[in-house]
């Protein structure tokens, strides 16, 4: 017979083992006195083992992890847990609700902790957040998506030099892996001085969802869970190909204001001053082609056409395995329509 676990604590609920229950935690009111709350699941095992939390919408419009959240929560049974998981739909009710990255004051709640009781709106909401969740947590998983327009492909931001994390990592298996420093009041920042390591998951584009993006997340959260033995199922989804790993990445930026026609798909591989796209004004009387600074894979890509002199156009991330790429490749690009009658110069 198992011996019986304490009940877990969160806010003003208890949640006995073997159960899961949805726990309300206030956080303010509105102006008009509405009560704004954070909800969270806790999914607490009668066995015993970590507790991890996966949390989504820290910016309020990237929603993609709004629907990852919902669909674990469908897809995990209380029976496979062993030990707890917290599962946040949307930690910045207040962006959430008005489709916004920010609060209300204009602040980024991911530059905001970890936070104070007495301090501004975002401070207050990491505060929070940090005493409920991370505080009591071994673990997380951190959802993301790119920003308005801008589309990311699905990636692990992580610090890879730690052993334990680059193990979680590995485990997610999302197509990339990048090592990501830590940024002063971040989640992740905040979370590894408590001594609870956060896995930064991105994919996809604010206000939307993309199908892929979704599947990868949630299958990438079960099998992490199921490596650092929360989940006992017994098939944890299989991972496709090894995660391609980088250690750094860049931007390409606009050189002019224009009309920017992209050469390059999310997940495509480039090389070393290959063209990636272009930029012309409205009648095409001006061309410009875009060169990649150096090899490597198309992890975000803007998706509006129309830009101004140093808009973010391309992220790409650097691997090793660029350089392999084929001058026929590029050959075979630079003969596309797209290109035809630029000026080479950027």
């Amino acid at each position: 017979m198992l011996a019986s676990r304490p009940d877990f604590i969160i806010g003003h609920d208890r949640v006995a083992p073997g159960t899961r229950q949805v726990v309300d935690l206030p956080l303010s009111l509105l102006a008009d006195h509405t009560q704004i709350h954070m909800d969270a699941e806790v999914l607490h095992g009668e066995r015993g083992g970590p507790v991890a939390f996966v949390s989504a919408a820290i910016h309020g419009d990237e929603i993609i992890g709004v629907e990852i959240v919902r669909q674990l929560a469908q897809r995990i049974d209380i029976q496979d847990v062993c030990g707890t998981v917290i599962l946040v739909p949307v930690v910045n009710t207040y962006g959430f609700i008005s489709l916004s990255r920010y609060l209300p004051d204009r602040r980024d709640l991911n530059r905001s902790f970890p936070g104070t009781a007495g301090g501004s709106l975002a401070s207050q909401l990491a505060h929070t957040f940090m005493k409920e969740i991370v505080r009591r947590s071994a673990f997380g998983i951190d959802l993301h998506s790119g920003a308005v327009h801008r589309e990311n492909l699905p990636q692990i931001r992580a610090d890879l030099e730690s052993d334990e994390v680059r193990a979680m990592a590995e485990a997610f298996a999302a197509p990339v892996m990048l090592s990501s420093k830590l940024r002063d009041g971040s989640l992740r920042e905040a979370a590894c001085e408590t001594g609870c390591n956060v896995l930064l998951y991105e994919a996809g584009e604010a206000l939307r969802f993309e199908g892929q993006a979704v599947t990868t997340g949630v299958e990438g959260v079960l099998r992490v869970l199921s490596h650092r033995g929360v989940l006992k199922a017994a098939h944890p989804p299989k991972p496709g190909m090894p995660s391609a790993e980088a250690m750094s990445s860049y931007w390409t930026r606009a050189s002019m204001g224009g009309l920017f026609r992209t050469a390059k798909k999310l997940g495509e591989r480039v090389a070393e001053d290959e063209v990636i796209g272009a930029i012309s004004d409205p009648l095409g009387k001006v061309n410009q082609t875009i060169r990649a600074r150096e090899g490597g894979i198309v992890i975000g890509l803007l998706n509006m056409p129309v830009v101004n002199r140093g808009d973010a156009l391309m992220h790409i991330a650097t691997l090793d395995a660029a350089s392999s790429l084929s001058a026929v490749t590029r050959g075979a690009l630079e003969d596309d329509p797209l290109y035809e009658g630029m000026d080479s110069t950027i």
